[in-house]
């Protein structure tokens, strides 16, 4: 369906009469919040059975967001029609790249929240996929409006012109298709690839055990158990989940002898979330990721640095005064700055904690410094029995194709999987289960394309998008007075 989504409103966009840049807008919106209401739906029940708040202000909190992320799609409805007066049909290249830019805003401003962006619909068709070794998740958005936008305009006028670009849009992600096939074919990424076998656990406990006393030392020993039968399975590095011991593991002793006894008997790494109290002056709270070897803890450990809002902080606190249960119920917790990276004999690991790995310059930022294998922990109990779980491991699949690395993702109530370099998903687990996965994946050092330039196309798609309003705007012709003429203002 992402192919042809926005084909309606594009459509109607350019059969606008100008002035038209109001109405645009309002149509851009009006699409957005049809969009995120549907795929962030899942918002409220968070709030109201984690957040503790009414459900009418969960709506309203749930409303403001999507309110938000609409208001990027009305930016796109505008750029869009400059486009098109500014060059005609050739516009199906602006207006793809006006899309990036939407795309972008959500990345960047107000701390960004880039959920869902339109590439993703793609994570499962992998030859379309492999795209994003080259441009990220960007360029494989950029495909999809290309391919919309050359649909619309055929629509509009079935003229040898506009059927002309429909075909060359076509064509186009018809050769992304077969090369994208052909790079799964040959797998070069794997070739010569020191292989690891590594472990996945799932502990699948409820949110509301957590916090219980009473069920602290069985918690522990649930990762304890199924972690040493996956050391005798052959396992060399094990993964927990997000916050998976009740207490900060640094201040908890027992848990913290019993990571050093397991990880001692059985020669194995493990990596752990956990919070992370720092008490020099004011105290400080992290979302930390821990790495255990055989030889103890780690010395550096790795602090989330990309925050959940309203989860892990409340952005506009002081505004946000009708949601006082939600503000007084959120921890402040501390980001971090670094993308520290852990040593795992002779190799490189990077963690991205939950959230972040919606992030691509973030992942890219673990390779840049080293990492030959991604992993990427959370504790997706918020989520329920949504769509949520599912949107979120599959933005986690596409960092894998990015970064050209094997993805492992350990998850507390699921989905927990490995993600192989090409996106293939070797293996998953099903919501709340108590499971563990164990896999062969391998260090990878090669780099891909978007890998050691980031993300230079989607500033490139910035960039011919101002330049085209720009000159559109030069080139009005303009009355005395000051009264225009042509496009609006």
């Amino acid at each position: 369906m992402a192919w042809v989504a926005l084909v309606p409103l594009l459509v109607v966009l350019e059969r606008t009469p100008r002035p038209r840049s109001h109405r645009a807008f309002a149509l851009g919106v009006v699409t957005g919040g049809v969009a995120f209401a549907g795929t962030l739906y899942w918002v409220t029940g968070v709030m109201t059975t984690y957040g503790g708040l009414a459900p009418l202000t969960a709506v309203g909190v749930n409303f403001l967001l999507v309110a938000y992320l609409a208001l990027f799609i009305g930016l796109f409805a505008v750029l869009t029609v400059r486009g098109i007066d500014a060059v005609g049909p050739a516009a199906i290249v602006t207006t793809s790249a006006a899309w990036i830019v939407g795309e972008l805003g959500r990345r960047y401003l107000f701390g960004g929240f880039p959920w869902a962006l339109l590439g993703y619909s793609q994570v499962g068709v992998l030859p379309i996929a492999q795209l994003a070794s080259v441009f990220g998740v960007y360029g494989v958005s950029f495909l999809v409006v290309l391919v919309n936008a050359a649909l619309a305009g055929a629509l509009v006028r079935t003229e040898r012109r506009r059927l002309t670009v429909l075909g060359v849009a076509v064509g186009v992600a018809a050769t992304v298709a077969v090369w994208g096939q052909w790079r799964l074919s040959r797998s070069a990424l794997m070739e010569g690839a020191e292989p690891v076998r590594v472990a996945m656990i799932q502990g699948n406990v409820a949110q509301e055990d957590k916090r219980d006393p009473g069920l602290r030392a069985s918690i522990l020993e649930t990762y304890l158990s199924r972690s040493e039968a996956a050391a005798a399975d052959g396992a060399r590095l094990i993964v927990w989940p997000e916050s998976a011991t009740p207490q900060p593991v640094e201040e908890d002793r027992v848990s913290r002898a019993a990571i050093l006894d397991l990880t001692a008997r059985t020669g194995a790494d493990v990596v752990l979330g956990s919070e992370e109290v720092d008490r020099d002056s004011v105290a400080r709270y992290y979302n930390a990721a821990f790495h255990v070897s055989p030889t103890g803890f780690a010395p550096a450990t790795y602090r989330k640095i990309r925050l959940v809002p309203f989860g892990e902080y409340v952005p506009l606190r002081r505004w946000l005064f009708f949601a006082g249960r939600l503000v007084e119920g959120v921890a402040d917790f501390t980001p971090g700055t670094d993308p520290v990276t852990f040593s795992i004999d002779g190799h490189r690991l990077g963690t991205a904690i939950c959230y972040e790995v919606v992030y691509p310059d973030l992942v890219r930022s673990f390779v840049a410094g080293g990492s030959e294998l991604l992993t990427t922990i959370t504790n997706d109990a918020w989520f329920g029995e949504t769509s949520a779980p599912y949107q979120h491991f599959a933005q986690a699949a596409m960092r894998a194709v990015e970064q050209g690395r094997y993805l492992v993702r350990s998850a507390n109530t699921g989905i927990s999987g490995v993600v192989d370099p090409y996106g293939r998903v070797l293996a998953r687990t099903d919501l709340f289960e108590h499971a563990t996965v164990v896999a062969d994946v391998r260090w990878i050092r090669a780099r891909t394309v978007y890998g050691r330039t980031g993300d230079l196309f989607a500033w490139g798609c910035a960039a011919l998008v101002f330049g085209v309003v720009v000159a559109g705007v030069r080139r009005r012709p303009v009355r005395r007075g000051g009264d225009e003429r042509g496009s609006d203002a």
